[in-house]
C-alpha cells in the first residue's frame, strides 16, 4: 500500500495537478490539507476520472482536509475529542472547531490527515491554540493506541513545526519566532515519547517539504521540513519505504508544500477480490 499527505494549498486551483501526480505515482491512499473550500465545493469530478473515492471536511475558503483512495476507506471521523476551537465565540459561548482533522480506516491501517495551526507568532492568540490543539490531539492518540493495541495508526500532514535545527535553511532567520519555538518542538516531541516516529527521517534524512513562494525560496532551496507522517509502533513496522517528492514544487501553479510518501507491507482491502494467479 502507498500512502501520502500533501498540503496541496487550495485543490480547486490545484486537482489537475493532484490527480495527475497521484496516477504518476502509484498511490493508493492521499491525505489532503488546506483544501480551501467547503465540501459542496471540492473538485469531486477530477478525482472520480482518476479512480479516486474522496471524503471531505471543509467549512470555508481557510483550512480544511481529505482524503482520497483507490482502495476504499471507512470508519470516517471529523475532528477527535477535546479538539480546542478558535476565533468568536458561538451563541453558545464555545469556540468554532476548524476543519483542520479527519480520520479513515484503510484495510487494518487508521490514517488522520492534520492541519496543525500556524501559530502566527509568538504573541499570537493562534500560538497558545496551536499548543493546546497538539496537547489535546496527543491524548487522543494515546487513548487511541492503549485502545487498540497492536494495530497501525499514523499521524499525517502539515505539523507546522520544525523539530530540528536543520529542518530549517538557516536558524538564525527563526530566531524568535514559530515552528522552531522550544514549546512547538517539545509538543511535537510528547508524540514520539507517546511510541509515535517519524517513519519517514529514516529513510529520508535530509530534504525539505515546504518553501515559501516570497523571495525565491525555492529556487535557493531555502525551505522547512514541516509535513510529517508519525507512526505508531505497529505502523512503523510496516514501512517498506518513503519519499519526498520535491519535483512537485517545480512547474506551473506548484502548492508551496510537496507531497510525503510512504510504502507499506500491508494488504490492501481490495486484494481479498483480485484473482489468484498461480
Amino acid at each position: 500500500m502507498r500512502i501520502a499527505t500533501w498540503n496541496v494549498n487550495s485543490i480547486r486551483a490545484r486537482a489537475g495537478r493532484v490527480t495527475d501526480w497521484l496516477q504518476r505515482a502509484d498511490v493508493d491512499v492521499l491525505a489532503m490539507q488546506e483544501i480551501k473550500c467547503r465540501d459542496d465545493q471540492f473538485p469531486h469530478d477530477a478525482f472520480d476520472a482518476a479512480g479516486y473515492e474522496v471524503v471531505t471536511h471543509g467549512h470555508s475558503q481557510w483550512n480544511g482536509v481529505a482524503f482520497a483512495s483507490r482502495i476504499g476507506l471507512s470508519d470516517v471521523e471529523l475532528d477527535f475529542p477535546g479538539m480546542p476551537g478558535f476565533g468568536k465565540p458561538l451563541a453558545d459561548g464555545a469556540l468554532p472547531l476548524e476543519a483542520r482533522a479527519m480520520a479513515v480506516t484503510v484495510g487494518d491501517v487508521r490514517l488522520w490527515s492534520l492541519y496543525v495551526p500556524n501559530g502566527r507568532d509568538l504573541e499570537n492568540a493562534h500560538y497558545p491554540y496551536k499548543l493546546a490543539w497538539l496537547d489535546a490531539l496527543a491524548d487522543v492518540a494515546s487513548a487511541w493506541t492503549a485502545e487498540h493495541e497492536g494495530e497501525p495508526l499514523a499521524l499525517m500532514g502539515d505539523w507546522n513545526i520544525a523539530p530540528l535545527d536543520s529542518d530549517v535553511w538557516d536558524m538564525a532567520v527563526f530566531e524568535g519566532a514559530t515552528h522552531v519555538s522550544p514549546p512547538e518542538r517539545a509538543a511535537f516531541r510528547r508524540f514520539e515519547e507517546l511510541g509515535f516516529a517519524d517513519v519517514v527521517r529514516p529513510l529520508v534524512p535530509t530534504g525539505y517539504t515546504y518553501w515559501d513562494y516570497k523571495q525565491l525560496r525555492f529556487p535557493r532551496n531555502e525551505g522547512m521540513r514541516i509535513d510529517f507522517v508519525l507512526g505508531s509502533p505497529a505502523f512503523q513496522e510496516l514501512v517498506s519505504g518513503a519519499s519526498i517528492e520535491r519535483d512537485e514544487r517545480k512547474g506551473d501553479a506548484p502548492s508551496d508544500h510537496v507531497p510525503v510518501v510512504v510504502d507499506l507491507d500491508a494488504d490492501s482491502p481490495l486484494d481479498d477480490d483480485r484473482p489468484m494467479i498461480f
